[in-house]
C-alpha cells in the first residue's frame, strides 16, 4: 500500500484554488470577488476576479485594463476604456483617483463622510442589475471550480449570455418601432 498524496488527505473545505480567500463576511468561508465594469445600460465591459479578502479599489487598475477596444463611430483608434467611471465610497482613495486619470477615466467617486450614496444610487444601481443578472446562473452562484480560468470562461460565457439577451431586447424594440403593424 502506497502512502496517498497530500490532496487525498485535505477535506473539501480545505481545496481552495487561485484567486480565493476567506470571505470576511460569511465567517471565514473561502469565496471570490467579481469585478466588472459596466456601460450605462448594463453592459459588461470588463471583468477580473479576486479573492473574497481583497479590498475593491486594489483591483480597479486590472479591471480597467481588462475592458477591450469600443468601437465608437470615429475616427481613429478605437477608445480604450469609457470616458467616465463611476463608483462606490469603497474606491475613494488618491491612488485610485490617479489610476483612472492616467487611463483618461474621468472619475466620479463618492466621497466618505461629505457625500451622500443616494446621488450615486441612480448609476450604482445599474452594475448591481448586472450582478443580478448574473446570479440567475448556478454555476456561478456557489464557486465549484478550483481553477480561476475555468471560474473566469464560465463568467465570460454568462457575460455572453447576457449581452446576448440585451441585443434580444434591442431588436425587438427596435423592430417593433419600425413595423408596428405587422404580427
Amino acid at each position: 500500500m502506497a502512502p496517498g498524496g497530500a490532496r487525498q488527505r485535505q477535506h473539501r473545505s480545505q481545496k481552495g484554488g487561485t484567486e480565493v480567500g476567506p470571505n470576511p463576511t460569511d465567517r471565514g468561508k473561502p469565496g471570490t470577488k467579481r469585478h466588472l465594469v459596466t456601460d450605462a445600460r448594463g453592459t459588461p465591459l470588463g471583468l477580473t476576479l479576486s479573492g473574497a479578502n481583497r479590498h475593491d479599489s486594489r483591483m480597479l487598475a486590472p479591471t480597467l485594463d481588462a475592458v477591450p477596444p469600443i468601437r465608437t463611430g470615429q475616427r481613429g483608434r478605437p477608445r480604450r476604456r469609457p470616458g467616465k467611471l463611476h463608483a462606490d465610497k469603497a474606491y475613494d482613495h488618491r491612488r485610485c483617483r490617479q489610476e483612472c486619470r492616467a487611463r483618461g477615466v474621468i472619475p466620479r467617486i463618492a466621497r466618505r463622510g461629505i457625500e451622500s450614496s443616494t446621488h450615486l444610487g441612480r448609476h450604482r444601481w445599474v452594475v448591481e442589475r448586472t450582478f443580478a443578472w448574473l446570479a440567475r446562473y448556478r454555476r456561478l452562484t456557489i464557486r465549484y471550480e478550483h481553477r480561476a480560468d475555468i471560474h473566469l470562461a464560465f463568467t465570460t460565457l454568462a457575460f455572453a449570455m447576457v449581452c446576448l439577451s440585451q441585443i434580444r431586447r434591442f431588436c425587438k424594440v427596435f423592430l417593433g418601432l419600425l413595423w408596428p403593424l405587422s404580427g
